[in-house]
């Protein structure tokens, strides 16, 4: 039996696993590294962390698996997106990394709204928004100039371990189109957009398909790991892309839902002619010559974990969420918006904040718990009916994350969604897409698509309640309402707050 390594690079840790050509999981492994928020709006991370990281984690999984090194063909990455690593003429970083978190950067993006126009949305395919790359680029240069004087090129955060890894420095074109600085369509650099901020092409890595071999492991990584210095490494995608291959989100008609923190909603596109005017993200996938879109929920998750924090401090959420099932749609009239910490698809507000609305003294705590848990599938369902009006069939929907994890919340986003939804038996999310990169890659199967046959493995589907769903569909466009009726009292209120 041979196998491969998904490498998944996030923002709290890096996980590893391994995994057999039957996409059996054999082994897994997870090391931690801190975040830095050093002023408000601020998130760092210093680039040896992850590579120290990655090293200690592979060891450990390679270790704990019993495998032969010789019988570990391959490995590959997802990675969090928009990070900007800085690298002078040795490739060393200049200064900690920038994440996709850190929100300093809104002046720099009324500077790229502003001189790039209707360019923006036509190359970039994505509006200026804090997280992405090139703002941050932008205000290293202004506030930093001598550290920005010393920058030779940059990368993004898996590619700086994929470099350590194998010595070469490379971007996939799935985490390149987070940066703004790509043509999506054209799948180059933009000479439009770096002439229009004085950057030179020579500034940024050279493109790749995210199934592109970019090396083997350099010796002696591949010796204080336990691997052979044979093994192949694959480029590896955007954790978005990797966790729409590990969900087999690869032909038209599906669709994935993933409830962590954040929520997305993420849509096939089989080529670049969908035009959503910045609605929503436009990516390239990592699959080759396809792209994917995307809706944002800033607190999906999140919503439910303060909830339960707030008013049910130490309880499982197994325990918040028990009754749920009997309380019918609606919450008995009790709507929640998830705005908790601002919000991104369609309303991206860093000012907004969420709300109960409807509230009386019949509600008991399992209305108010199955009222967030609503609020945050309307919040998503916000993406999927962007889509619908664009024109998408959005018929079968692959659920992944907390939201997976709760049969009543997988009925409940069928009746929302107005689809069929779909949970996973082996959820692994990027990790897996990443290590499917790496198996196709390695020649085990001719296509994503046929790998994805073998590794991706369905489990219990969920069709909607005809009369539930008739329901939702009223309250729906009542919660639509809500945003912009509160948005002038949310902005006063923020007077208020610390």
């Amino acid at each position: 039996m041979k196998y491969v390594i998904g490498v998944d690079l996030g923002t709290s840790a890096v996980k590893t696993l391994l995994v057999s050509q039957s996409g059996e999981v054999k082994a897994e492994a997870t090391k931690e590294y801190p975040l830095y928020h050093e002023h408000s709006g601020w998130s760092e991370q210093e680039p040896e962390d992850w590579v120290a990281g990655t090293l200690a984690a592979l060891k450990e999984l390679v270790a704990s698996s019993g495998v032969s090194a010789q019988d570990i063909e391959g490995l590959s990455f997802s990675g969090q997106m928009h990070g900007l690593v800085l690298l002078d003429q040795d490739n060393k970083p200049v200064r900690r990394a920038m994440l996709w978190n850190d929100t300093r950067t809104t002046e720099q993006c009324r500077q790229i709204e502003s001189t790039l126009g209707e360019k923006l949305l036509s190359v970039t395919r994505n509006p200026a928004l804090e997280g992405f790359t090139l703002p941050k680029i932008l205000w290293v240069r202004e506030h930093e100039p001598e550290t920005f004087a010393r920058a030779d090129k940059f990368v993004l955060p898996k590619d700086y371990v994929r470099y350590r890894l194998d010595g070469a420095i490379h971007m996939d074109l799935s985490d390149a189109a987070g940066t703004l600085l790509l043509d999506v369509a054209g799948k180059e650099w933009s000479p439009e957009v770096l002439s229009a901020f004085g950057l030179s092409s020579d500034f940024c890595p050279p493109l790749v398909e995210a199934s592109a071999q970019t090396g083997t492991l350099l010796a002696d990584i591949a010796a204080s790991v336990g691997l052979s210095a044979s093994t192949k490494v694959f480029a590896g995608g955007a954790d978005n892309a990797c966790g729409a291959i590990g969900s087999g989100i690869l032909k038209p008609g599906l669709t994935l839902c993933s409830i962590g923190t954040s929520g997305v909603v993420l849509t096939y596109e089989p080529d670049a002619s969908a035009d959503y005017e910045g609605k929503v993200h436009f990516f390239n996938h990592g699959k080759e010559n396809s792209f994917y879109a995307m809706g944002v929920t800033l607190a999906a998750g999140y919503s439910l974990s303060w909830f339960r924090n707030t008013f049910a401090k130490g309880e499982s959420f197994e325990a918040l969420t028990s009754g749920i099932g009997e309380i019918k749609p609606g919450s008995n009239g009790l709507l929640f918006t998830p705005y908790v910490v601002g919000e991104r698809t369609p309303h991206p507000d860093a000012v907004i904040r969420g709300s109960f609305i409807g509230m009386d003294g019949a509600h008991t705590r399992a209305h108010f718990t199955r009222a967030v848990m609503e609020g945050i599938t309307f919040s998503l369902n916000e993406s999927v009916d962007l889509f619908r009006q664009a024109g998408k069939t959005v018929d079968t929907i692959v659920s992944i994350g907390g939201g997976a994890k709760n049969p009543v919340w997988l009925q409940m986003q069928a009746d929302i969604f107005q689809a069929e939804v779909v949970a996973l038996e082996n959820e692994q999310g990027p990790g897996l897409g990443a290590a499917m990169l790496a198996a196709a890659g390695c020649g085990w199967f001719p296509t994503l698509d046929a790998c994805a046959d073998v590794f991706v493995k369905r489990s219990k589907s969920y069709l909607p309640n005809p009369e539930h769903a008739a329901e939702y569909e009223k309250l729906f466009r009542i919660y639509q309402q809500v945003y912009g009726k509160t948005k002038e009292l949310n902005e006063a209120l923020s007077a208020f707050r610390n």
